[in-house]
């Protein structure tokens, strides 16, 4: 089913989310559904469940939607639940991160260019997968959503005083994504 998305301000996305149970198989697979269902209408390339309500530790990305620009990440989708990083690299890089959440902001974040994260698929195995370059910025930023950390945490800070009214758009409604989104 398809969810509105909560927007910058919303608690929600503040909060640490909690682990899913993995006991409860119906619910996980309904959880993820609305994710995907959601993901598709708002045309992103992942999102997190804080981002639709839910404050547990699930989240999907899809690569579809940026393999015109990352051609490897053509048919690349992942389902985490539960997701553990295990290891990041010393070595960074940058790229211009935009979310669903803050509509229409971009800004320069710096992040490990590769990482390896345990986590569990939709059929609730586990995996250990090693991720890099846009994969892994791509999962790194939904894994901060389950922490309550919001890309803009990371901008330089010329660029959050420059995106700050911006920002406060947002959180007073003003504005008006294409897709269906929600402030509290």
């Amino acid at each position: 089913m398809i969810k509105p998305i909560y927007l910058y301000g919303a608690e929600v996305l503040r909060k640490t989310a909690a682990p899913a149970d993995l006991n409860d198989k119906a619910g996980i697979a309904a959880l993820v559904q609305d994710l995907k269902d959601t993901l598709v209408v708002a045309d992103g390339c992942g999102l997190a469940a804080p981002q639709i309500g839910v404050s547990l530790r699930v989240v999907i990305v899809d690569g579809d939607v940026v393999s015109d620009t990352y051609d490897y990440l053509k048919g690349f989708r992942r389902t985490l639940i539960n997701p553990e990083i295990l290891e990041e690299s010393e070595e960074k890089v940058t790229y211009s991160e935009g979310c669903l959440s803050i509509p229409g902001i971009y800004c320069d974040v710096v992040r490990p260019k590769k990482m390896t994260v345990r986590y569990y698929n939709e059929d609730l195995q586990q995996v250990t997968e090693e991720f890099d370059n846009f994969a892994a910025r791509m999962i790194q930023h939904e894994l901060s959503h389950l922490d309550g950390d919001l890309f803009t945490d990371h901008a330089a800070p010329i660029r959050k005083k420059m995106i700050s009214s911006k920002l406060q758009n947002i959180q007073k409604g003003k504005v008006h994504p294409h897709y269906n989104s929600k402030l509290k």
